[in-house]
């Protein structure tokens, strides 16, 4: 009987893992952002804090004239800054959680292959990381939006009261098909540090963040429209404020951001199957 019972409770175990395991992969990755949980705090309520002083109380007083318009007129260098700001919070958990976390789980620390050796599947491995980094997200993103409405930094907080999931959504776009890359290398030879240097640093200063995209030369006005973090920001301004008539329709800025997303998590799962398998 004590032999029959055993069996019959590691097939439960089994079942709710097979069921439930992309949340017990989330878990397990709550548990380890615990050892730099002072690090996400910081950055997800000291960086906004101190971005939204250095340009509201310090840049924006140095600017006579407004630099960018809404849909009904020239706006403050604050209101426009602030929604790119957001997003680039979001973009940057992603960079921080979708490079050497994925890395460390098949090389470092193998601890994906151990998962990966309970019923628990690739794709839960694969979910359960993305749904970690989502929930650090919202913290990072919902931070920022309540700092940016203290610093009278959004035009109509109610209306703008989901910018925060927008900048999730920008995160996303640009840390999925990151992670879908990271989860192909086997070898760590300075990769992650070519993309912060060569992929994340330009579309930063480039996407429009500081200024107007179309204040750019042609030639260089591309890397915004490829961004995420271009995309993300416009949503995030259309909601705070409104955007200029002849801007880009909210709805094309919405599918390029969907259309990354949809693609790096479908690279993420087959490559996370096929490395594991």
């Amino acid at each position: 009987m004590t032999a029959v019972s055993d069996l019959d409770t590691e097939l439960a175990s089994a079942q709710r893992a097979r069921r439930f395991g992309a949340w017990y992969i989330a878990e397990h990755q709550f548990r380890a952002m615990k050892a730099y949980g002072w690090t996400i705090l910081m950055t997800g309520v000291g960086s906004p804090t101190l971005y939204l002083l250095g340009i509201g109380l310090g840049l924006a007083t140095f600017l006579d004239q407004p630099i960018a318009d809404g849909a009904n007129g020239p706006v403050s260098y604050l209101l426009f800054v602030a929604p790119a700001l957001l997003a680039t919070a979001g973009v940057t958990v992603a960079q921080d959680e979708f490079t050497f976390v994925v890395m460390a789980g098949f090389k470092w620390r193998r601890i994906f292959w151990g998962m990966n050796a309970s019923p628990v599947e690739p794709g839960q491995i694969a979910s359960g990381l993305i749904l970690a980094v989502f929930f650090r997200m919202i913290f990072t993103t919902t931070a920022y939006y309540l700092l940016m409405v203290a610093f009278g930094a959004v035009g109509d907080p109610w209306g703008a009261a989901w910018m925060p999931l927008v900048g999730v959504l920008g995160g996303m776009a640009f840390g999925l098909p990151l992670m879908s890359y990271a989860a192909t290398l086997t070898e760590d030879k300075g990769q992650f540090a070519l993309v912060g240097r060569f992929i994340f640093t330009p579309m930063f200063l480039f996407s429009g963040t500081f200024f107007p995209l179309t204040t750019l030369p042609v030639w260089l006005q591309w890397i915004g429209w490829i961004s995420p973090l271009w995309h993300a920001s416009e949503i995030g301004r259309s909601l705070s404020y409104g955007l200029p008539p002849g801007s880009w329709p909210v709805g094309w800025h919405y599918a390029v951001l969907v259309a990354y997303t949809v693609v790096g998590w479908i690279l993420a799962h087959r490559i996370f199957r096929r490395r594991l398998r």
